[in-house]
C-alpha cells in the first residue's frame, strides 16, 4: 500500500482509462463525460494501475466501473479507495453506498445484499442496472432526519428570540428618543422662561 497513491482522475488519465473501460466492455465515451466521478490508483513512479467511479445521488452514492491494469495490486488499491471514498461520502452528506462490484473485498468491509425495505431506497436512475446489489449504511438516515428537524426547530426558536430582542431594542430606542426629545423641549422651555424673566429679576 505504501507504494500506491490515490488521486482524482484528470484529462491526462484518459489515454489509460479508455482502453481499460473498453476491455471491461464499458462505454468509454459515456464514462469520459463522467471523468470527475473517478478516482485512480497509481504506483509511486506515477504509473496508472486502476480506477473506480463514485456517483452521488442525493444521500446515496454508487461505486462503479472498478478496473485494474494489474490485479496484483487490486486489494491494496481497494483499501485505499475505500478510505478515500468514505471521506468523499462524508463531504457530500451521503448516508448509504451501493455497488454492483462483485469482489469479496466489499463484503469483507461491510457491504451486504439489501433487504426489500432497503432496496426501495435505491435511486430510480439506478434501478435499471443489472447485477447483484450490495449496500452499506454509513449514517442512520432516520436519526439524521430527526436531528435536522430538531435543529430546524431550534433555529426557528433562536430566530424568534432574536427578533423579539430586536423588537425590544427598537422600542427602547424609540422611548429613549422620545424621552430625549421631551428633555430637550423642557430644557428649551426653562431657558426661554429664564430669559423672559431675567430682565424683571434684575429690575
Amino acid at each position: 500500500m505504501s507504494q500506491l497513491r490515490i488521486r482524482r482522475a484528470t484529462m491526462d488519465d484518459l489515454p489509460a482509462l479508455r482502453p481499460l473501460w473498453e476491455s471491461m466492455r464499458l462505454s468509454a465515451d459515456l464514462l469520459e463525460k463522467r471523468l470527475t466521478e473517478f478516482q485512480v490508483v497509481e504506483s509511486a513512479q506515477g504509473e496508472f494501475l486502476g480506477c473506480i467511479g463514485f456517483q452521488v445521488q442525493g444521500t446515496n452514492a454508487l461505486l462503479h466501473s472498478e478496473g485494474y491494469t494489474d490485479f496484483s495490486v487490486a486489494d491494496a488499491a481497494r483499501q485505499l479507495f475505500w478510505e478515500r471514498l468514505q471521506t468523499i461520502a462524508a463531504n457530500h452528506g451521503v448516508f448509504r453506498l451501493w455497488t454492483l462490484e462483485e469482489s469479496p473485498f466489499w463484503i469483507r468491509w461491510g457491504f451486504q445484499p439489501p433487504t426489500e425495505d432497503v432496496f426501495a431506497r435505491l435511486p430510480e436512475a439506478w434501478k435499471t442496472f443489472e447485477g447483484k446489489w450490495l449496500t452499506i449504511q454509513l449514517k442512520d438516515e432516520r436519526a439524521m432526519t430527526v436531528l435536522e428537524k430538531e435543529l430546524a426547530v431550534f433555529r426557528q426558536s433562536e430566530q424568534a428570540r432574536a427578533e423579539e430582542w430586536r423588537s425590544r431594542a427598537r422600542t427602547l430606542r424609540a422611548v429613549i428618543t422620545v424621552a430625549g426629545f421631551g428633555v430637550g423641549l423642557l430644557s428649551l422651555g426653562i431657558a426661554i422662561y429664564l430669559l423672559a424673566h431675567r430682565g424683571s429679576a434684575l429690575h
